[in-house]
């Protein structure tokens, strides 16, 4: 027989801005311990040196999670020209050098072929899997690999600001399993300079902005006390995206138990992923089909 995890009964939503230095499932892990919560899982990688708006789900919103991944992000990153690194970032040993540095014209001429539908070869010291094992630990190893293209949806791709000749400030965004580093990487050699994320911040992840968000050391304060449940967001915080469908006391009794429920009128089409709710509260997530909504997802909330 399983042992239950221990733990509070807890869900929703927290946005960290988190510190460089640190990895997102350590934020994972503190943030659990902090609410001394049954279950916990992020929204969306962020490396260890990058900062920003990370989301934490806690219990029943760990469901809503592939919709906050699937969701639109922006970063904001400063290119170092002139230097590729083994890691495409400023934690890498630099394995070329140029003295071209192109002029702001040439820099945003450039970015147009990095939006739209790309394909995008992931870094090297990634946590992408080759024959089962992480592309990083091969790197580590100096093995051999080659990292297949996979595609890429950039919304969006703008130069800031140009601090110097040697670095420029970008922002984009992107759809889900976008790396940074492959853009300033694939940018530099554009450009003929070579290029690597000198620094990188998600400015904003979804429906979550830093605004909503908390710091590290505030959650280290606040940890075990009623005011830390004060920063949680809702559940359905994670689900705006999707349709909202109302649904009557039978409705949602019967989603619970994972039937398909009447629900009311709604803008969603036939076929269309949405989620119901009664008495504000989500009750399940799933496919919408004349009048009535056919769950995959049930949530099991207190109420």
């Amino acid at each position: 027989m399983a042992r239950r995890r221990k733990g509070r009964d807890i869900s929703g939503w927290l946005v960290i801005d988190k510190p460089a230095g640190i990895t997102s499932n350590a934020v994972v892990n503190k943030v659990r311990w902090a609410f001394d919560a049954k279950k916990a899982g992020h929204a969306g990688t962020l490396d260890p040196d990058a900062t920003g708006v990370l989301a934490i789900a806690l219990g029943e919103a760990t469901k809503t999670v592939p919709y906050i991944t699937d969701a639109l992000k922006a970063y904001r990153f400063t290119v170092r020209l002139g230097q590729a690194t083994n890691t495409d970032d400023a934690e890498g040993e630099v394995i070329a050098t140029s003295d071209t540095r192109p002029t702001d014209a040439e820099i945003t001429d450039a970015l147009p072929a990095f939006t739209g539908d790309i394909m995008q070869i992931p870094p090297k010291f990634s946590a992408v899997k080759i024959d089962g094992e992480r592309a990083y630990k091969l790197a580590r190893d100096d093995e051999e690999f080659e990292i297949a293209a996979r595609p890429l949806w950039v919304e969006e791709l703008l130069l800031i600001d140009r601090p110097d000749a040697d670095h420029v400030t970008l922002e984009m965004t992107c759809g889900k399993g976008g790396y940074v580093r492959a853009i300033a990487r694939d940018l530099g050699e554009a450009l003929g300079c070579y290029g690597h994320v000198r620094d990188l911040r998600r400015i904003w992840s979804g429906p979550f902005e830093p605004e909503d968000g908390i710091t590290m050391d505030e959650v280290e304060a606040l940890a075990k006390t009623p005011d830390l449940d004060d920063h949680l967001l809702p559940l359905e915080t994670g689900l705006t995206d999707l349709p909202e469908l109302r649904t009557t006391a039978d409705g949602a009794a019967k989603l619970r138990n994972g039937n398909p429920g009447l629900v009311l009128t709604s803008d969603a089409e036939y076929g269309d992923e949405a989620w119901a709710s009664f008495d504000g509260q989500a009750v399940a997530v799933g496919t919408y089909k004349a009048g009535e909504l056919h769950p995959s997802r049930v949530f099991n909330l207190p109420g």
